[in-house]
């Protein structure tokens, strides 16, 4: 079991960080820091552990600047470290899900014949969705999951972070080869860390009070 860490120092990592609007060109994550970083996506949960992503991880400069109209010219793009565009799998298939299956009977050492239970369970759920027109939406939910839980391992490990959807997903599919394929962006975010003249690292946080959003029962 990992050691935790204290409520203040979650606390303190959540109150630190904020959509950063200006990344120093200059600084660059470490190589270990981003990976870690790269396995707190690995590691997102999702809905029967189906996993219906990729996530593109632009370093290059050239491609960052490729992507630049398509994130509308925000300028973060470019000057982050790490761009992370979050994609989604459409119309999730038997082959994704036998996929899926093959590794975990891999990893858990299981005969694969053994989860045909859970096969036909998954897949009839994905049926149901893709016949009542939901699927796509349903997985697409989960992409966020990923959004929420790296943005939450980057401000732990001191990192900034920008999510952006404010982009043209059909733009950036053209610019990373995504265009008819199975795989669709949603989101993205830019990583890296924040130029010491960025005015809104200081600005005050504005939250709704405690009371006024969570209800105890």
């Amino acid at each position: 079991m990992p050691t935790p860490i204290s409520s203040d120092q979650l606390l303190d990592a959540l109150l630190w960080r904020y959509a950063t609007k200006k990344f120093d060109p200059t600084k660059t994550i470490p190589r270990e820091t981003w990976e870690a970083l790269e396995q707190s996506l690995v590691l997102t949960p999702s809905s029967m552990g189906m996993q219906p992503w990729k996530f593109f991880v632009v370093t290059d400069a050239a491609t960052k600047r490729r992507l630049l109209p398509a994130a509308k010219g925000q300028q973060q793009t470019v000057d982050c470290s790490h761009y992370v565009v979050f994609t989604v799998h459409r119309d999730l298939s038997d082959t994704h899900v036998s996929r899926h299956l093959d590794r975990m009977a891999e990893v858990r050492g299981l005969p694969r014949e053994s989860l045909d239970k859970f096969l036909k369970m998954a897949m009839g759920n994905l049926d149901k969705a893709r016949a009542d027109g939901s699927l796509d939406t349903w997985q697409t939910h989960q992409v966020y999951i990923a959004l929420g839980n790296f943005m939450t391992a980057a401000a732990l490990l001191g990192v900034d972070t920008c999510p952006m959807e404010g982009i043209v997903p059909t733009a950036m599919d053209e610019v990373l080869g995504l265009t008819r394929t199975t795989f669709a962006t949603v989101v993205a975010c830019a990583a890296g860390y924040r130029a010491a003249d960025d005015k809104y690292a200081t600005t005050p946080k504005v939250r709704f009070k405690t009371d006024d959003v969570i209800v105890r029962i």
